[in-house]
This record gives C-alpha cells, structure tokens and sequence, in this order.
C-alpha cells in the first residue's frame, strides 16, 4: 500500500512516499481503506526526533484518519463493510487499572498511531474496532480525520478537566491551531465569553468572526495585562494553552484568584518557570491534559450534531505532497486544519 513514512529522523529529507506492507487485521480489529487524514504537531515531533516515545522505524507518520471499513469481523454488531468511519487513534489494553475504570487515556500500555505505531498517512490502517465510529452522512472524511485529534484534546481540556462554565472567562492562546480553534468552537457553544491570542493580525480577525469576544495581538501587547484590562482587572477564570514555556508566565499572570490553567503541549520548550509563589499565593490549578477518552468521542460527537460544530478544514494536499503540508504546518502558516488527500487505486 501507499503511505507517508518516516526513515529516520530531522529534516523533510526523512519523510519517504512509497510502498508499505499492508496492516494485518487481527481478530476484534477492523481494517479501513483511509481517504483522509489531517496533519498535527506531533508529526513534526515524530519527524525531528520523537524522543521519549518508542516507536519503530520506518514508521508511518498520522494520528487521525476517516474512511471505509475494508475488513471487519462477520458478527461485530455495530460496523460492517463498506461503512464510512472515523477513528479514536489511541489503542488500550482494556484490562489495566485504569481501562477498568474507564479512564482508557491513562492505560498504561497505551499506543497512539503515529507515535507508537504507524499511523493513518496511508491507503489502510487496522485497530480495534471499539476505536471506530460511525462518520455522520453529511461529513466529509477530512472533517471526521480532524475529530478524532484536536477536537478531542479541546473537549477533554474543557469539559472534564478544566470544567469550563458558561458565566466564565476563557483565554486561548495561538488561536489558528487546530486545538486552539476547537477550544474556541466548543467554548463558545457552552456559553463562555472567549479571549484569543495571536501574532497574526489575519488570524485575529478571522477568530471574531468565528465568535472570539475580545482579541490580543501578541506581537506588539503584553498578554496578561491585555487579559486583566478586558476582565476589568480580575482576570479570565481558565486559560487554555498548546505552547508551553514561551506563554507559560503570561498564562499564569492571566488567571483570576482560583483559576485554573489546562495545557496539552509544549512546543516551545517544556521547563518554564514554575512561578512558584503566584501558585500558592493565588491558589492556582495548573491540569494537565492529552488526548480523551473513547467515551468522550463518543460525546463529543453528539455534541458536534447537536450545535452543529464542525472541524475547519482549511487547506487539502494529495499524500504525495505531504512534505509541502508539514512545511506550511512548521511555518504556523495554517488557520484550521491542514489534511490529506489519501488517493489512488487500492491493492
């Protein structure tokens, strides 16, 4: 089969385009004939290095993907062949302590596709079939692929773990990323008032179109005293954040007596200061948070049909050109969701 993979690590000169082995179904799994997936940060992780996280190589790069069952087994009750589907990419034991209790994020044994195993950058991938949704009728593949990743993490920060209310105040930083935009769709849906950091005065705009209540310019404001003035010197109640050392001081400057910071990242550099003393003083929550829970996909979803939320699609490429996607994604160039195109003719 076809796919985007990694032959080492550094530079695009790592990422191949070519033949791979077709993914084995085991017994339980289902094997999909992918037509899209959506890139994210960690693949650029994955291409640099992908330190701290055992994976093989060559590796086939991708976390999300949607497309048609290929392959399932005859008496699974709920999917069968020819079904469009969408995917959770993190795969569980189902029997560790954690999995018990429902907490399959946390399984100790957990393997992400892209990160631990190859991913969905091609014509098929197979997992368990409990990790397969059904993809609504009128949704296409690339909004399904982008779903099952930054839509997720965004849900998971916000209503599990920051539980956000709809009297209070969200600040999101680097709105134009694909966890930043569905933390502002999902936020505003639940009723909160929602402040968006940028550098781009473009991606500004387009966040106070999509519903952002005040903007910050943070090429040329200080963002925490930006965030006190527009909350009237209180400060906002949750900050919601991907970057982690460079906004890291601002976050916490940002937070009302109480609050609570949610992070899922840390792309520009993970040992920031601890700003200890602000801790404790102002008795701040700091949460951390990666990935959710099949369940929470599963609520997430009905979620989306409810309000009508949808994942922003904002530029497609054919998977021969991934290199140019992950280019545009390392330039922070994109405002949405950058996917891909997974074409040509089956084996």
């Amino acid at each position: 089969m076809k796919a985007a993979y990694i032959t080492g690590h550094g530079g695009m000169e790592v990422v191949t385009v070519g033949e791979r082995p077709m993914p084995a179904r085991a017994p339980g799994e289902v094997r999909i004939r992918l037509h899209a997936a959506t890139l994210n940060r960690v693949d650029l992780y994955m291409r640099n290095s992908g330190a701290g996280i055992t994976h093989p190589i060559p590796m086939i790069l991708g976390l999300d993907g949607a497309g048609v069952i290929d392959e399932i087994d005859d008496d699974d009750p709920l999917l069968k062949p020819g079904q469009r589907v969408f995917l959770h990419p993190g795969v569980s034991c189902g029997r560790c302590e954690f999995c018990l209790r429902g907490d399959d994020v946390l399984c100790t044994r957990y393997k992400m596709l892209g990160e631990h195993r190859d991913g969905t950058f091609a014509q098929y991938v197979s997992l368990p079939a409990r990790n397969v949704l059904a993809l609504p009728d009128d949704w296409s593949f690339a909004e399904g692929a982008a779903l099952g990743v930054n839509h997720l993490t965004a849900w998971r920060m916000l209503t599990t773990q920051a539980q956000l209310k709809s009297w209070e105040t969200l600040l999101i930083f680097g709105i134009g990323g694909g966890v930043s935009l569905a933390g502002l769709q999902i936020a505003k849906v639940l009723g909160a008032r929602v402040i968006v950091t940028s550098r781009h005065a473009d991606k500004l705009e387009r966040a106070r179109a999509l519903g952002a209540d005040h903007v910050i310019d943070s090429s040329r404001e200080d963002v925490a005293k930006a965030a006190l003035a527009a909350t009237g010197g209180r400060g906002v109640d949750v900050v919601l954040e991907n970057v982690g050392e460079a906004v890291w001081s601002a976050a916490l400057k940002s937070l009302v007596r109480g609050g609570r910071l949610v992070t899922c990242g840390a792309t520009s550099g993970d040992q920031p200061g601890a700003d200890i003393r602000r801790l404790f003083i102002r008795q701040l929550k700091i949460i951390g948070s990666t990935m959710s829970t099949i369940a929470e996909l599963h609520d997430l979803l009905a979620f989306c049909q409810r309000h009508g939320v949808r994942p922003l699609i904002e530029k497609t490429y054919p998977l021969d050109e991934v290199r140019a996607a992950l280019a545009r994604l390392e330039a922070y160039e994109q405002f949405g969701k950058t996917a891909l195109d997974i074409g040509g003719t089956p084996p």
